[in-house]
């Protein structure tokens, strides 16, 4: 035989075998199908300067990303569409497909939901009420209730708030009494906590606060950080910020999609949210140090606020207080007294565990704080 006819030989074998292969990667590795893009329209709760609607925008991001344009997320700011504490509702009917914000906006249709970052958790911070959430039957109790509310909505819970402070004030507040008829904002839970106090409480959104102070409608207000206390104004009309507070020492963010549209999504897409909710968590969290940091220190240097540590007898009038509130609800609302116990089941190793393992890092900051003196 030829040199020429086994190499052509040899060349019809390659090819043959280059097709077969190709043939059979075909059926292990099928063609991806570009489906049409899938368009979603998201309202925050939040102004756009704010950097809460940021962390609205962060997460969409992500899904635009992960999902290769199959579905598109536009994030509108509060009011865009419906009030802030209307957003619940219209996700719901399907008016928005989605939506940003805090759970305990819906306080009104049922306590339960306030108990998601309202009050001391039982010694947990907002990592460890998530940790809940997933892990402890948190998800399930909420898809309870949004159930026996008949709210058409599959909810998220992302992003841990740090500590918040109890608030801004005409000037330092040195023990209980002085809260004492004081026209107050807060939200959720805390508006029963604070009330308990003596407090003359104003539910309003965080658009409105700053201007309610400027006009005085308000004596003293908490939204909940420096970034966004900063952005929305508040050194404007007050020069007095307390740190460290149980109202809302544990709060996330919530993340919600009309449910009869989520369900038509791909399951591919649908695990997509999922974990975009949870990267955005973390994200939001690292984030969240960095821009805090940076505008509590320059509102010290640059906007002349004077920051003052919340005295120990208020808070632990906050926890007396919380107890009676905790205790009234519970005995009048089964649901929260189901919620409330599940976490105070899941606290009892958690919040143990977390304070029995973490150490003082106030000691290692101060020490190194020292230092550069």
């Amino acid at each position: 035989m030829t040199d020429s006819v086994n190499n052509q030989k040899r060349r019809d074998f390659i090819k043959g075998t280059s097709v077969a292969a190709v043939g059979a990667g075909a059926l292990a590795f099928p063609m991806i199908s570009t489906a049409q893009t899938v368009n979603m329209r998201f309202q925050s709760t939040w102004p756009q300067k704010d950097i809460f609607h940021e962390y609205a925008v962060d997460f969409a991001d992500k899904v635009n990303s992960m999902t290769g344009g199959r579905l598109k997320i536009e994030v509108l700011p509060a009011g865009s569409v419906v009030k802030a504490f209307d957003l619940l509702d219209a996700v719901s009917k399907g008016t928005l497909d989605g939506g940003h914000g805090v759970i305990a906006y819906w306080y009104g249709k049922n306590a339960a939901v306030a108990l998601w970052g309202s009050g001391p958790s039982f010694g947990m911070d907002a990592n460890m009420l998530l940790a809940w959430h997933k892990y402890g039957g948190g998800k399930e109790l909420l898809d309870e209730i949004y159930g026996d509310l008949k709210m058409d909505v599959v909810s998220f819970m992302s992003g841990p708030m740090p500590t918040q402070p109890l608030g801004w004030f005409k000037k330092p507040v040195t023990k209980a009494e002085d809260l004492k008829g004081l026209k107050f904002r807060t939200v959720g839970l805390s508006v029963d906590m604070f009330t308990k106090m003596g407090v003359a409480v104003n539910a309003l959104p965080g658009g409105e606060i700053v201007p309610a102070m400027d006009r005085g409608l308000l004596d003293a207000a908490e939204f909940n950080n420096a970034s966004s206390d900063r952005l929305l104004g508040f050194p404007d009309v007050s020069k007095v910020c307390m740190l460290q507070s149980f109202h809302q020492s544990s709060e996330q963010f919530e993340i919600m999609f009309n449910k009869t549209k989520y369900n038509k999504l791909p399951a591919e897409i649908k695990a997509i949210i999922a974990n975009a909710a949870e990267a955005a968590s973390a994200d939001m969290s690292w984030k969240a140090v960095d821009r805090y940091s940076k505008d509590y220190m320059e509102m010290q240097s640059k906007d002349g606020v004077k920051f003052f540590k919340t005295p120990d007898s208020i808070l632990k009038a906050q926890l007396k207080a919380w107890d009676e509130v905790t205790k009234e609800k519970s005995a009048s609302n089964p649901m929260f007294k189901k919620v409330f116990e599940s976490q105070r089941a899941f606290a009892a190793r958690a919040a143990k565990w977390q304070a029995d393992t973490s150490v003082d890092f106030k000691m290692a900051q101060a020490f190194y704080a020292q230092q550069k003196k």
